[in-house]
């Protein structure tokens, strides 16, 4: 094969999934309706079960309804057999996904279910199908083709059962209220969720580290703060805190550049007084938008009542994973 051939049999495959995927959404019928309030009113947990590829895919919808405010997890209808239906109670909702409808091992476990009181939803490609007649709700995922060239490795069958997982998860999300910050309290070790968790307040350099003068200062011990504080900035404040200005290393240069004397000039009559500050309640990825949409690398963060307590640098939101 040429490499136009490897172009074309890959082209054929992401079409024939498309094509299945596009009869999908006019599936979607009072079977789903069903399937969604069965699992939101739910007093247990979700069990996804499916062998083969299918449990494969009954891992990822599991995650996925688990990270979007659905209990959810998977279970190996093999495994279920030899115990594991013990992790099953009267109170979950099993989800069956079977292409064919007939998977022994799913088949193997139905009884059980049916004995407990338990609301089945199934994902199959035979509505006529034993599992599909034993369920309580059915979503039909059935394909005309797969996209394997021999019409039998599972592709577009296992692509619509994951489409229609993910049409279910999202369907709940939003039924449930699900907010980006419920989101992020499933999420708390990656970057989404430190930039949904994280506050200007948890980085920013408080106390003595920060660095601010008064405005009669002289500029030439103002330098002094700013280099001793390695912040690149230092804040101007009056006697009650109250934030006036500041000046950074960039105002450092412009100051040069203007030929002004470093030991007569205040810091008071050279610093910046158009500034940008940041509360401290705000998301550090606020902060970090902020700062590159003014092209600066540090903020002041202010009270209400513009009381200086805080400075947060960019490099703070790079070692913490923000950025």
């Amino acid at each position: 094969m040429g490499k136009h051939d490897y172009i074309a049999l890959g082209r054929a495959v992401i079409e024939e999934e498309i094509a299945a995927l596009n009869k999908l959404p006019e599936r979607l019928d009072e079977q789903f309706v069903g399937a969604c309030r069965t699992i939101l009113h739910c007093q247990g947990r979700v069990i996804v079960t499916g062998m083969g590829k299918s449990g494969h895919i009954g891992n990822k919808i599991a995650a996925t309804l688990a990270s979007t405010g659905t209990p959810a997890f998977a279970v190996h209808p093999g495994e279920a057999s030899h115990g594991d239906l013990g992790m099953i109670t009267s109170d979950d909702v099993v989800i069956a996904l079977s292409n064919s409808g007939r998977s022994e091992e799913i088949l193997a476990i139905l009884p059980m279910i049916k004995r407990l009181g338990i609301k089945l939803i199934s994902f199959t490609g035979k509505p006529d199908s034993e599992l599909a007649l034993a369920s309580d709700f059915h979503l039909n995922i059935a394909v005309d083709k797969e996209a394997c060239p021999l019409n039998l490795a599972p592709t577009s069958s296992t692509t619509t059962s994951l489409v229609m997982g993910d049409a279910l998860a999202i369907a709940l999300l939003d039924a449930r209220g699900f907010t980006s910050d419920d989101f992020a309290r499933s999420h708390p070790g990656g970057r989404l969720g430190k930039r949904l968790l994280v506050h200007v307040k948890d980085l920013m350099h408080t106390e003595n580290n920060i660095p601010k003068v008064k405005p009669e200062l002289s500029l030439e011990k103002a330098i002094l703060e700013i280099t001793g504080k390695g912040l690149g900035i230092t804040a101007i404040v009056d006697d009650n805190n109250i934030l006036l200005g500041i000046f950074t290393d960039g105002d450092l240069r412009r100051t040069f550049e203007q030929g002004i004397d470093l030991k007569c000039a205040l810091i008071g009559e050279v610093m910046v007084s158009d500034f940008s500050s940041i509360t401290e309640h705000a998301l550090a990825v606020d902060a970090l938008n902020q700062m590159e949409a003014l092209s600066i690398t540090a903020l002041p963060v202010v009270t209400e009542e513009k009381q200086l307590i805080g400075i947060i640098h960019m490099h703070d939101l790079l070692k913490a994973g923000i950025a």
